[in-house]
């Protein structure tokens, strides 16, 4: 009679081709004798990433592997990954290496002999853990978060940070529905989205250095972290993206005001004419911020696809142009001269079809 599976462990991945080997490996040596899957989920990484974990699950059944095509994000990958398993507990570790495989029995000892216990979490900051190899600025932007976190927390967590950790599989398919999945702190989404406080313990780890491949931080994290935290402040008064995409607008605004400032008042053009590049301007920067920032989970990338998406982004947006032409064009003229407030009233009423138009058609195809 085969044992009934214990654990899946979820690996979300991006570009860790030389890693996937060798994590499977750690994983069979630190559960040995238990009854385990590993899910690989990963974002169609160009470096062959899926293929490498594929051929190893061709001669090692407790290896499967989810390739996302056109979805993107570390939080809504290890969503996908913890509700694809039948396990009654999953944890998510990350592909580079850098969490301590080796503590993973002891979480699940844990939460097997007290069923009053929701989630075993692998913590840098408590007895056993350390950060490694981190400088002073790396271990003061990890204090700050976790302080900002405290805002939205029902619970006094160590390392809110973490993204390593084992929790009931049940209470993930529940919570499921109403997770954000935005960023990189599946935790924090978890711990926050929870309507009652979830019991946990924490383990201390100690955090390892990147043997392969590459760092995934970058400011961009650092920004959807702050997102996250909006996202359970406000995010049920006024939309995430809906959010962003308005403060792009609002420098979209900025970038419009200096070029017709520059064109109409400094080179003498007329008002129409300077209007119309000034919005050509706007929507370009308006473009490119969106695709990194507001729609970073679906962003296109390369040249080709680049150019497809501006085109369609300033397609989609024609008719918002025009009735912002042609809207300041009409106020200028009856306003006699009054440039400022015609030009502001023509990007508002241009602005407002936007959003839905190229969340549908530019970065919505899939």
């Amino acid at each position: 009679m085969t044992a009934s599976l214990e654990l899946a462990v979820v690996i979300p991945t991006f570009n860790e081709v030389a890693n996937v080997a060798a994590l499977v490996a750690r994983l069979d040596a630190a559960l040995a004798g238990r009854v385990w899957e590993a899910i690989v989920v990963d974002d169609d990484s160009p470096d062959g990433t899926a293929d490498a974990a594929r051929a190893i699950a061709r001669h090692d059944n407790r290896i499967r592997v989810i390739q996302r095509i056109g979805r993107r994000g570390l939080s809504s990958a290890c969503i996908e990954g913890m509700c694809a398993t039948a396990a009654p507990l999953v944890a998510v570790i990350d592909g580079d290496l850098q969490h301590d495989e080796t503590i993973l029995p002891a979480m699940l000892d844990a939460l097997q002999a007290d069923d009053g216990l929701d989630v075993a979490i692998g913590s840098r900051f408590v007895e056993g853990g350390g950060t490694g190899d981190w400088d002073r600025d790396r271990v003061a932007k990890s204090a700050l978060a976790t302080r900002l976190s405290r805002h939205v927390l029902k619970a006094e967590l160590s390392d809110p940070m973490s993204g390593f950790f084992m929790i009931r599989t049940a209470i993930v398919r529940t919570l499921a529905p109403d997770l954000a999945g935005i960023g990189f702190k599946i935790l924090l989404d978890i711990m926050t989205g929870s309507p009652r406080p979830l019991v946990f313990r924490e383990f201390g780890y100690v955090f390892r250095t990147r043997e392969a491949g590459e760092s995934k931080l970058d400011h961009v994290v650092a920004m959807e972290y702050l997102v996250a935290l909006y996202d359970r402040m406000f995010g049920r008064f006024v939309p995430v993206r809906f959010a962003m995409f308005s403060a792009i607008g609002l420098l979209g605004v900025a970038v419009h005001m200096a070029v017709l400032s520059l064109l109409y008042l400094a080179l003498g053009t007329t008002f129409v004419a300077g209007q119309i590049i000034a919005a050509l301007a706007a929507m370009t920067g308006n473009f490119f911020l969106n695709n990194a920032l507001t729609y970073r989970d679906r962003r296109l990338r390369g040249w080709r696809q680049l150019l497809d998406g501006w085109v369609s982004f300033c397609a989609v947006c024609a008719v918002g142009l025009v009735a912002n032409v042609g809207v300041a064009a009409f106020v200028h003229d009856a306003q006699h001269g009054e440039w400022a407030a015609s030009a502001l009233l023509g990007v508002l009423v241009g602005a407002v079809w936007n959003y839905a138009l190229s969340s549908r058609f530019v970065w919505g195809r899939y």
